[in-house]
């Protein structure tokens, strides 16, 4: 084998700088969001003017503003994780993983699946990316771990974009409490989803994203991050029976358990309830009966959180079978949340100081949003009202708490201006998936997942945050 250096390609070269950054000053999750706190608490004092005591109590308000919104969002991500743990889509992800032969086909695959995903539902993305990441790094020799982790991460940049993205269904659903009395009915998701530019935007990604990510992969063998498969743990498919995917063979993992018959004739009532497919079936009738219900009532596919939330846990109950298989693996996909609980009064608590207003009625949100507004044109509005809900987003990483602290501001705005108040809502909806790529705290299932840091992967999404920022902006500017 020569031992000459290849050449890094300019992608490649981006991204190696980008992650030896990222590796040296990027801080842990809970760590960024404490760093958060100070620069909005100071941030405020200077440009608001308000003084030490009332950021206090704007921020202690905040801190159990979004308990129901966080459930919301920690059963989103539980419950998707809960699916992709089922037998049935484990199986899947082993026919999956045996596709790719090579590193680049593993990243491109990785991230078209976590991209379709996240755009279908950013919770079940979100995990089911990183799982099918973890099964490939096992099976596809010289491939980049971090990268690959990373590009199941990437998948999520454009999550609001899709049909979980919480803003275009809040105004679908008629809530038009923070658009500031610029909106008067619903607004269907034929403008919103289904609108030119947005189609434009998920389907240039759709083709730019996997690109991207394959010509970030080192080219020499020294660069390449390789983990040990035995280092990720975790079930693996091989350990299912060929004859009943939801037997495992003797010794093997925690997530869905079978028994024999002459087992299952020495276990306890209890025991034989927890281990029976009855139970689960009984519970997934009534779900389904009521999601089938819900929509024959409602008279639309109203596809809000709630729902959204039943569908994926009654989906969990009826592929899981049993319930001691619900249990486990309620029980392990919970772990992944622990980062979200830990940070999400952190971040309640800088929205609180966000909006928080002095006596004149001024908050940092609109400090932020209004310089933006000022600088902005009929033409550029759209366009600046993505780039400030991405910095609004650093602070609040949450879909409907960008939307509460940004709605009332750039929606009356851009209506007076003279732009489609759908447009601007997307644009709000835009930045707050973009600038996930940059704030780690989304990516916290997924790297516990793989075992990582925040730092290993954000150099590699810092390269789509660019690419995208572009693809974007050129959606929103142009069309």
């Amino acid at each position: 084998m020569s031992n000459t250096k290849k050449k890094r390609g300019i992608i490649e070269g981006l991204a190696h700088a980008s992650t030896m950054v990222m590796q040296k000053f990027l801080p842990d999750a809970y760590i960024f969001a404490v760093i958060l706190t100070i620069i909005v608490f100071v941030a405020s004092m200077i440009f608001t003017k308000q003084g030490f005591i009332g950021l206090v109590g704007h921020w202690g308000k905040g801190v159990w503003s979004l308990l129901a919104f966080s459930m919301q969002m920690v059963l989103v991500l539980v419950t998707g994780h809960v699916l992709a743990l089922s037998p049935p889509f484990k199986k899947l992800l082993d026919h999956l993983s045996n596709i790719p032969k090579t590193p680049a086909q593993g990243i491109a695959l990785v991230s078209i699946i976590s991209y379709t995903a996240c755009i279908l539902n950013w919770g079940f993305g979100l995990i089911i990316g990183a799982i099918y990441a973890k099964e490939i790094a096992r099976k596809v020799k010289g491939i980049d771990y971090r990268l690959l982790i990373a590009s199941a991460y990437s998948g999520f940049v454009l999550w609001h974009a899709g049909f979980s993205g919480s803003v275009p269904l809040v105004i679908a659903g008629g809530d038009l409490s923070a658009t500031g009395g610029s909106l008067t009915q619903a607004v269907p998701v034929s403008q919103t989803l289904f609108s030119p530019y947005n189609i434009f935007i998920v389907v240039g990604m759709w083709i730019l994203l996997p690109i991207i990510n394959v010509l970030m992969h080192p080219k020499n063998e020294e660069d390449v991050f390789v983990i040990d498969p035995a280092l990720i743990g975790e079930l693996k498919v091989d350990d299912v029976a060929k004859d009943d995917p939801y037997k495992l063979k003797p010794k093997s993992g925690l997530y869905f358990s079978a028994v024999s018959k002459e087992e299952f004739a020495k276990m306890t009532p209890a025991e034989k309830l927890e281990n029976s497919c009855f139970v689960n079936y009984i519970l997934a009738i009534l779900g389904f009966a009521y999601i089938v219900y819900y929509f024959a009532s409602s008279g639309k596919f109203d596809l809000n959180l709630n729902i959204v939330n039943l569908i994926f846990l009654m989906l969990g109950v009826l592929l899981h079978r049993t319930p001691r298989s619900l249990i486990d693996a309620f029980g392990e996909a919970s772990k992944g949340a622990s980062g979200i609980i830990l940070q999400f009064p952190l971040y309640a608590g800088i929205m609180g100081m966000m909006t928080g207003v002095n006596a004149d009625g001024l908050s940092l949100a609109h400090v932020i949003s209004n310089f933006f507004v000022h600088v902005s044109t009929v033409k550029t509005f759209p366009l600046f009202t993505f780039l400030s809900a991405g910095i609004v987003n650093l602070f609040v990483p949450s879909g409907g708490g960008q939307w509460v602290v940004q709605g009332p501001i750039m929606m009356p705005a851009g209506l007076e201006i003279g732009v489609d108040p759908a447009k601007t809502a997307m644009c709000i909806a835009y930045g707050d998936s973009w600038t996930n790529m940059i704030q780690p705290f989304w990516a916290l299932p997924a790297l516990g997942l793989a075992k990582l840091g925040a730092r290993d992967i954000m150099g590699y999404t810092l390269i789509v945050l660019i690419v995208s920022g572009l693809v974007i902006g050129a959606g929103v500017f142009f069309l």
